[in-house]
């Protein structure tokens, strides 16, 4: 029993945590229900977790008071139990710990609610520090990359008379892709590090606050806060991706892929194959056992072509889009947490599928409609809450070449139901 939780709480309460409308947060606050646990959210209004049945209670995240927010949220909501569903909420999270530290003694219930939630507090700073958490995988002998901080031009250039090209630049503080550039030549480097250290500009913040109701540029871009570069050797070979459900350490389930589809190069995957790989699931559970991580961990590696060794690239500490899957005895996340937290004997979902590839709804149908894998896949359509595809299917923008678009009711009789 995880301690200071209730004796046979056979329901514990679970805040999801959310800053944007990220579709697979509705899909894992399901699939907790489904295993047994009270869920409730604080994230941005008009959030697809709204048009599930699953969220008992909803509380408003306002990206301008973003702290005020989660607290309102643990205060009403008591959870046992707080999951980051994405960078900036796991990031929320870190700066409440560390001022509740500054100002409250060291039993103040916030302080532990977070620290049961996220793991320890030493391991905090590492997993938004690229070139911090690759020297931390590299003592514990997982394979990575080199990797190193660039400050100035003279540092890129430096790398790159040791490196050559293509090299790899990365921005700290961004996810699915949006801080990555492969470069291939001098001039596209340089161009790449000026922009990718540069603060957000304020036209694209306001226009992602105003048009989007996403406001975590704005103080970025007000501030003029930029981003830390880091150069990381190429490595050529297929993406792969793991999630693990974490306590105190120990990988209590994970799921291994390799991405078979992405919403464009540098996006997130859109349909995954299933896989056994035993360099992943080794350097999962030693990262999460020097993490002493608990909750949801995303990892990412690179299959490198001639030797198929794996490569860990990146740390997502939050849940990952793969979360909600349930794939049986080891391999189901939801379930494996509720059992943490509860005491409960484990008792995994029935599997989502027996095929080994996934089509992400509705990240693969938005990519191509008449996509092939949207039928030879599974098609990982939640059914069993019809407003949230219709939901989905309704916020699809129009195609950019502005051609005439169909109607909301044939989009919804498109989707394979497979």
């Amino acid at each position: 029993m995880p301690e200071g939780l209730e004796a046979k709480k056979l329901n514990p309460e679970v805040l999801l945590a959310a800053t944007c409308r990220w579709f697979p947060t509705a899909r894992l606050a399901m699939a907790l229900a489904n295993a047994g646990c009270n869920v409730t959210a604080v994230c941005p209004n008009d959030h697809p977790i709204e048009k599930t049945r699953a969220v008992q209670q909803i509380y408003r995240y306002r990206g301008l008071m973003p702290l005020m927010s989660f607290r309102a949220a643990i205060r009403g909501a008591e959870p046992d139990f707080v999951i980051p569903c994405d960078d900036l909420a796991t990031r929320h999270l870190h700066q409440m710990y560390y001022e509740r530290r500054t100002h409250a003694d060291a039993a103040d219930p916030m302080c532990a609610l977070i620290e049961r939630s996220l793991g320890e507090p030493e391991s905090f700073p590492n997993v938004f520090a690229r070139a911090a958490f690759m020297e931390l995988a590299m003592r514990e002998g997982v394979r990575v990359p080199k990797t190193a901080v660039l400050s100035n031009a003279d540092d890129l250039k430096r790398w790159l008379n040791e490196t050559g090209f293509p090299t790899v630049l990365k921005a700290d503080g961004t996810s699915g892709g949006a801080g990555v550039r492969v470069v291939h030549n001098l001039k596209e480097a340089q161009q790449a590090l000026r922009r990718l250290q540069a603060p957000p500009l304020l036209a694209r913040a306001a226009k992602r606050a105003l048009v989007d109701g996403d406001v975590t540029l704005v103080w970025p871009s007000l501030l003029r806060r930029g981003f830390t570069v880091n150069a990381q050797t190429f490595i050529g070979g297929r993406e792969a991706t793991s999630a693990l459900a974490c306590w105190e350490g120990t990988a209590l389930a994970s799921l291994h892929f390799e991405v078979v589809n992405k919403v464009d190069s540098a996006g997130h995957a859109t349909v995954l194959r299933r896989i056994e790989n035993a360099d992943m699931a080794s350097a999962a559970e030693k990262m999460a056992r020097r993490l002493k991580f608990s909750g949801l961990l995303g990892l990412d590696f690179m299959l490198e072509s001639d030797t198929q060794n794996a490569y860990l690239i990146e740390i997502n500490p939050r849940a990952t889009q793969v979360g909600h899957l349930t794939l049986g005895s080891g391999c189901d996340l939801p379930a494996a947490l509720y059992s943490a937290l509860s005491g409960q004997p484990l008792q995994p979902a029935p599997r989502t599928t027996e095929k080994e590839v996934i089509a992400l709804f509705p990240h693969e149908w938005l990519r191509d409609p008449e996509s092939t894998f949207l039928r030879s896949a599974h098609h990982d359509v939640p059914w069993e809450e019809p407003e949230l595809v219709l939901a989905c299917i309704k916020n699809r923008r129009a195609p950019r070449d502005g051609s005439s678009r169909r109607s909301w009711a044939q989009d919804l009789t498109a989707v394979p139901k497979v």
